[in-house]
């Protein structure tokens, strides 16, 4: 095995991700216009796409790390029967669900059902579809609705915050049902569908449109909300959370649902390209 990747099993994954939480924060001059700089340099960051383009005036690194984009830098899909990438990044892998399992990497898989911590939601996915969308810190850290929905429920499920990176992956078993993510349910015309957003080692925040930072706190146990009373609808390319630093997106189709488009690993893709098509 890797020493790369029995570092993972070995470090202080939250301990890690709460100091970068703080040191990502910390408003100082100096420290967050290095840190900006870096990662601008480092990932060949298109500061063109951002509403502003002025390192030096945003507040703290994570300001900038989840910073919106031009209105024309991300155009959606004119179809609108058209399924949308929901996040910038790569795809880790796509395809079907098979007997309720996904498949995450060369000889790895995963339970839809341990991924969303709940067997009832995860028959509808049994022989449905995914997309796992990768983000490095190059990319654009906000996530976007695939598909117009209305919320129904979220899930914060505890975990460990193995990296997501493709070494990692490739590696720990059922990564992704083992780390710290927020489940997400929406209901659309199409049928139900679920977006789950992953936490990792360092890049393990998230945030939602309608409850704020979700996290941290990091959960003991899972805790589950149930929105069916808000009547909260978002509209398909409507923001609908974002990664304070970066990890990944899963997206899952019931089987009657949208179907996906050819999506090879490693292919680039960007917030509003399509990715299948719902309805005939």
């Amino acid at each position: 095995m890797r020493a790369a990747v029995v570092l993972q099993y070995l470090l202080p994954h939250r301990l890690l991700s709460r100091i970068v939480h703080r040191a990502t924060r910390w408003t100082w001059r100096p420290w967050k216009n290095l840190l900006i700089r870096r990662i601008t340099s480092s990932y060949a960051v298109n500061l063109d796409e951002a509403v502003n383009a002025d390192v030096e005036a945003y507040e703290h690194f994570n300001a900038f790390f989840t910073r919106a984009l031009k209105t024309d830098a991300r155009p959606q899909d004119a179809d609108p029967r058209a399924v949308l990438c929901p996040a910038d990044g790569r795809i880790s892998q796509a395809g079907p669900i098979r007997a309720g399992r996904i498949f995450q990497a060369k000889g790895q898989d995963y339970s839809a059902a341990e991924l969303l911590g709940d067997a009832d939601a995860a028959a509808a996915y049994a022989d449905g579809r995914f997309a796992t969308v990768y983000l490095s810190p190059r990319d654009y850290h906000r996530v976007h609705m695939p598909l117009a929905g209305r919320l129904v429920s979220t899930l914060h499920v505890p975990g460990r915050l193995f990296s997501v990176a493709p070494f990692a992956v490739e590696a720990i078993p059922r990564l992704f049902a083992r780390n710290e993510r927020l489940v997400c349910h929406f209901e659309g015309e199409h049928g139900p569908f679920a977006v789950v957003l992953v936490g990792a080692m360092l890049v393990s925040s998230v945030s939602t449109v309608w409850n704020g930072l979700e996290i941290p706190p990091y959960a003991a146990r899972p805790l589950a909300r149930d929105w069916q009373d808000s009547k909260l609808h978002l509209a398909r390319g409507d923001e609908m959370g974002r990664f304070n630093m970066g990890s990944t997106v899963i997206l899952l189709l019931p089987a009657a649902g949208p179907r996906l488009d050819p999506l090879l690993p490693e292919q680039a893709v960007r917030v509003g390209q399509r990715i299948g098509t719902a309805g005939a």
